[in-house]
């Protein structure tokens, strides 16, 4: 190629035809340009290989591609210099100034094309596999998060449960024999590997468990409303978001006891409403967050990033709850 775009160039100004000259003297260029074309790539290759090594990679940056550009131009031209310039002058009219500013502009254009195709791809690639790392590195640090997330969970639950086992060991042997029971029964489900969504069936049924529970444990008259949409069933969501809720609901309820659950679909949306009267005598703070419900914010943010609203505080002398999950 840069054999006869100089050809083109050269012969079109001086109104040459090179094909009628001496056949040998058009082969012994052309050889001589295509061996040279090799050993440029070779050489080319060669220097950005060992830019490669010096910069411990294939991470792009400007400096570092003025200081391959530069080496390249310095060792295009000492190539085309050592060949075609004496090529030029020995055939010919000899050499001109129109030829010298071929032989050293020509060459470079197309060793700058050269190095232009051949860093990009290289570049592409190293910006497509940092990229990934760094994807494979936040989804692992996320995981990480998640997991601590629901240890500290986890051991809040029990805590609740077990003394409530506790208390009923003395009254009502029977009764604690039947939390245990439930209490079992909500472990096995936290026992799975719960980093995938589930049937939201399954939190339905994992709900009822947990409020059959905190029935047992409870000594005080409760007013205790659950409304669930017959819509829901099939959809899909990340296990154990709505449990905080209930589970900060029967915590704090008192005054007139009276709480509702309400999990209803609507407009491509899971919405969950969880009410509780408070005691009188107790001071709850209008936004009052307690772990289990910053956890849960936390996990929102991770598992439902820009999809997902909640709200949790005081209103009159209840707590209410509300949190929004798209579909």
């Amino acid at each position: 190629m840069i054999y006869f775009t100089v050809r083109l160039l050269h012969d079109s100004e001086y109104r040459l035809e090179f094909w009628k000259r001496a056949w040998t003297l058009n082969a012994l260029e052309i050889s001589l340009s295509i061996l040279i074309g090799y050993v440029g790539i070779y050489l080319f290759r060669r220097l950005l290989r060992y830019f490669d090594r010096v910069q411990h990679g294939s991470a792009f940056n400007y400096y570092r591609v003025v200081k391959e550009l530069t080496w390249l131009v310095l060792l295009n031209s000492v190539l085309m210099n050592l060949v075609f310039t004496p090529m030029a002058a020995l055939t010919d009219d000899g050499l001109s100034l129109a030829d010298f500013v071929d032989i050293n502009v020509i060459p470079l254009l197309f060793a700058i094309m050269y190095y232009g195709i051949s860093r990009s791809s290289q570049f592409l690639q190293a910006y497509v596999e940092n990229k990934v790392q760094l994807e494979r590195v936040t989804n692992e640090q996320l995981q990480t998060e998640l997991k601590f997330l629901k240890a500290q969970y986890h051991p809040h639950f029990l805590f609740n449960a077990i003394n409530t086992i506790y208390f009923q060991m003395d009254e009502d042997l029977q009764g604690a024999k039947k939390t245990l029971e439930k209490l079992s029964e909500l472990l096995r489900y936290q026992l799975y590997d719960q980093q995938h969504p589930v049937p939201i069936s399954q939190e339905i049924d994992y709900l009822n468990s947990f409020v059959e529970l905190q029935k047992m444990r409870s000594s005080s008259p409760l007013a205790l409303a659950i409304h669930i949409d017959a819509d829901l069933g099939e959809q899909r969501v990340y296990p154990l978001l709505f449990l905080p809720l209930v589970e900060n609901a029967f915590k704090y309820v008192g005054g007139d006891y009276a709480l509702c659950i309400e999990l209803r679909w609507q407009e491509n949306r899971i919405l969950l409403k969880v009410s509780n009267s408070l005691p009188l005598s107790i001071k709850v703070k209008e936004n009052a967050h307690g772990i289990g419900l910053e956890n849960l914010e936390r996990r929102l943010q991770l598992l439902y990033p820009g999809k997902h609203r909640f709200a949790a505080g005081k209103q009159d002398h209840q707590f209410i709850a509300e949190l929004q999950l798209e579909m």
